[in-house]
């Protein structure tokens, strides 16, 4: 079966798993995802991931989850630019979540970044999802 999102896909996993309480979760591997997951993981809303194989012998990404006091670090996580919808910014209108406590990832020429990596480089890009 084909999927329409995977980037979509993993987020819904994620949180998913999160409200679940697993500690782990495991998605299809591709450079995209590992590219997001290099951004949760410098921003400390997730623990880390490594690449893993499958039973089947598919690549996979397992994601260790992080949790404060029993509650979940990532309070939400959601999809901006959609299949169907791409939405793009320049440098100076990329969106500030909650006021600057949440994070915008942003797919740029320079690479996958956060919204504030990617005004410090002055760059504009696909807005992919926003975290808080």
């Amino acid at each position: 079966m084909s999927m329409n999102d995977p980037l979509g896909d993993m987020l819904t996993r994620i949180r998913n798993a999160q409200m679940r309480g697993k500690s782990t979760v495991r998605t299809p591997a591709s450079k995209l995802r590992a590219w997001v997951l290099d951004v949760l993981k410098a921003e400390g809303y997730i623990r880390g991931y490594e690449p893993v194989t499958s039973t089947a012998g598919h690549a996979e990404l397992e994601i260790s989850l992080k949790y404060f006091e029993g509650t979940p670090v990532i309070r939400e996580l959601a999809r901006v630019s959609k299949p169907g919808r791409r939405v793009y910014a320049g440098a100076r209108e990329l969106p500030s979540v909650r006021n600057g406590l949440g994070v915008s990832i942003v797919s740029t020429p320079k690479g996958v970044m956060s919204d504030a990596a990617a005004r410090n480089a002055n760059v504009g890009g696909e807005v992919l999802c926003t975290v808080f």
